[in-house]
């Protein structure tokens, strides 16, 4: 017992750490750019820095809608492939976002995020379907709490401290992640199949069709409806707020560090309340966890735009408070949810087609709030636009999670209810 105590934490250790520090890697290649704001330039009458992400997100929710297809069906013995590809692409795309003429290299930015809306169903496709995905999957979850956090403040070190211009500083740091990545690509490629004392507790993971992604969404199609609705308006909260933090709070009045020194908190907290969570065995009662713990974390969103003015917080209280009640909802679906989900209800099939299309889903909206607030609220500054978002896409995302509390506990009496005929029958007979 002992013995396999000790190889469950190395193999933690491997997996786990190499799934964290891929998908680290992977924010450093697509997000540096958010750490500038373009100031005094525009894209076609839009504001510049609002161009770079609309375009940028196009080309993930693009991605995420091939997705849909690829990472559902993706072979193991292509992720490698896959994955080189992939970071191939995002990196020349940064260099000729360098190279190009202002301001049509942002265009390139729409190949950088058309290269990268697969990955993470790629990385997580190494670990899923275990008895410690859940402790894996929270371990490389918390990468993106504290990755975005850590891109901007790299962007703003090498812009501030060492005079990199802001168009070439996205192709510097993303030359250095891109190759830790392909290194960490094998080193995720030699991890062991799962065993068969996996597939029993988690259920086989397996290649997805067209006529089984169907059949599963229509089997759950009440809760996944919710789901993919309140994970939208989730997604788009996360988004502006992490695009466009240095529009929101003035960061000139702190070091570049504090913002990933702040999110480094909020990961640790995270770390620990999902490493809890993935230690209870009832797949149940993890899915009815997560959703009171997703209902909390938007419920405090709510309550600090609701009272913003009257709390008067400072910048790095704000953006603490912030990044928990983001994170904590949104890295549930991104982590825990699903793996559980899957073996809960014994679906023959993988994670990956869940998270790749709440992800499509996600980011197609957001890039229609950012177009819809050039076109009809340019005038709100950031900080107006956003509190107002988050009381109205927070309200009802935790009415939408209540109705997901409520199919489950409706779908544990059905089964219960058809469990005690059964049960009544056979000792008639006996």
């Amino acid at each position: 017992m002992k013995r396999e105590k000790v190889s469950d934490l190395l193999f933690i250790f491997w997996a786990g750490g190499a799934a964290l520090l891929s998908y680290a890697l992977v924010y450093a290649l697509r997000k540096p750019f958010t750490a500038a704001t373009f100031d005094g330039l525009d894209f076609m009458g839009m504001d510049y820095k609002t161009a770079t992400s609309i375009i940028q997100i196009a080309g993930y929710v693009l991605s995420k809608f091939m997705g849909i297809k690829w990472i559902s069906e993706l072979r193991r013995e292509d992720r490698v492939r896959f994955i080189i590809a992939s970071v191939s692409v995002a990196e020349l795309s940064l260099l000729a976002f360098a190279l190009l003429p202002v301001p049509y290299n942002v265009c390139a930015l729409f190949f950088n995020g058309l290269s990268l809306g697969c990955m993470w169903g790629v990385i997580f496709s190494f670990i899923e379907g275990r008895r410690l995905t859940g402790i894996l999957a929270s371990i490389m979850g918390i990468s993106i709490a504290f990755s975005s956090g850590l891109a901007k403040s790299l962007g703003l070190f090498l812009m501030n401290d060492l005079g990199v211009g802001c168009f070439w500083m996205p192709a510097v740091i993303g030359g250095f992640a891109f190759v830790l990545i392909i290194l960490l690509a094998f080193i995720l490629n030699a991890l062991p199949a799962p065993s068969e004392e996996d597939i029993r507790s988690c259920t086989k993971r397996v290649p997805m069709d067209a006529r089984q992604r169907k059949a599963i969404f229509f089997r759950f199609a009440p809760l996944l409806l919710m789901l993919f609705v309140a994970n939208l308006f989730i997604t788009i909260i996360r988004d502006v707020k992490e695009d466009f933090l240095v529009n929101i709070v003035d960061t000139s009045q702190f070091s570049a560090w504090a913002i990933s020194g702040i999110d480094g908190m909020v990961t640790l907290i995270i770390l620990a309340l999902f490493i809890l969570v993935s230690m209870i065995r009832d797949h149940q009662r993890v899915l009815y966890t997560l959703l009171w713990m997703v209902i909390g974390g938007t419920f405090l969103l709510v309550g600090i735009s609701y009272y913003y003015e009257q709390l008067n917080l400072s910048p790095l209280v704000w953006m603490f408070l912030q990044s928990l009640g983001v994170y904590i909802a949104f890295l549930s679906f991104q982590t825990l949810f699903f793996e559980r989900f899957v073996a809960c209800f014994n679906i023959k099939g993988n994670v990956g087609f869940f998270i790749v299309s709440i992800d499509f889903i996600g980011y197609l909206g957001t890039v229609g709030v950012l177009v819809f607030k050039e076109a009809f609220v340019a005038h709100l500054n950031w900080i107006e636009f956003y509190n107002t978002m988050v009381l109205t896409l927070g309200t009802a995302c935790c009415f939408l999670f209540m109705g997901c509390i409520l199919y489950f506990m409706h779908r544990s009496r059905a089964v219960r209810k058809e469990e005690i005929p059964s049960v009544t029958t056979a000792l008639s007979l006996n």
